[in-house]
């Protein structure tokens, strides 16, 4: 399976964002996203899940031989930087829902209480509402909503930032057991999440994808190299 983006474009007004980008993800992969404050990371992410149109270019799956060229955005998982979520539901309430209205989706179906259990957030917790969630809770809610439905393509902005150091590491083990099977792409501003979880790097500068040499990624001037692409980039 891969992800094909081709000559994607998109405007703000006269600020162009992303210029004829395009690039190609695959599946048993951990790739992440780096680029400069508005850069386009989130931007990119709302035209690959269809929150958002583009002028021009083309979001596509490749699978076994056959280009999905109208991709199903129902195949992509997305973990905002700001949880959006129903507030006025507990958080139990919400899984059960979440569940429900899934179930043609999901494979190896846990309990919800096994859920709560992956994410760390206790038996008190699971019954209060939502909207009395700490933020990383929810982000937790929202990173759950994937394990239960696991979609081929998963987007994650900024996903373990609110964690505890225990329940990131959770979380990033998950990632990799999960890799075989999705195309994972994480926006990060987070170097070090960057090499310890990720296969490959690409850097959003200029309105396109460069791609980092593999071999630099784990080496001593990785930080020079990130820092020497990104001198020259007009911040948004």
């Amino acid at each position: 399976m891969k992800l094909v983006l081709q000559n994607i474009e998109k405007d703000y007004g006269e600020n162009q964002v992303l210029k004829k980008l395009s690039f190609t993800f695959e599946r048993g992969k951990i790739y992440g996203l780096l680029g400069r404050n508005g850069a386009g990371k989130t931007t990119l992410f709302n035209c690959i899940s269809g929150d958002l149109k583009f002028e021009n270019g083309k979001v596509m799956m490749l699978e076994e031989g056959h280009i999905e060229e109208d991709i199903d955005y129902s195949k992509v998982g997305y973990v905002f930087s700001d949880p959006v979520l129903p507030e006025f539901l507990t958080g139990q309430e919400f899984l059960k829902f979440y569940i429900d209205i899934n179930k043609d989706k999901i494979k190896d179906l846990l309990s919800i209480d096994e859920y709560f259990d992956i994410i760390k957030i206790n038996e008190g917790d699971r019954y209060r509402l939502i909207k009395g969630y700490s933020h990383g809770m929810k982000n937790k809610l929202q990173m759950v909503c994937l394990l239960i439905t696991k979609p081929p393509i998963i987007l994650l902005d900024e996903p373990l930032t609110s964690f505890d150091v225990i329940v990131a590491l959770e979380i990033k083990n998950l990632l990799k057991k999960m890799k075989s099977e999705h195309i994972i792409i994480i926006s990060t501003h987070i170097l070090q999440l960057a090499t310890d979880l990720c296969d490959e790097i690409v850097i959003l500068n200029n309105g396109i994808l460069k791609e980092i040499d593999p071999t630099v990624i784990k080496g001593l001037e990785f930080e020079e190299k990130i820092m020497e692409l990104l001198k020259g980039e007009t911040n948004g």
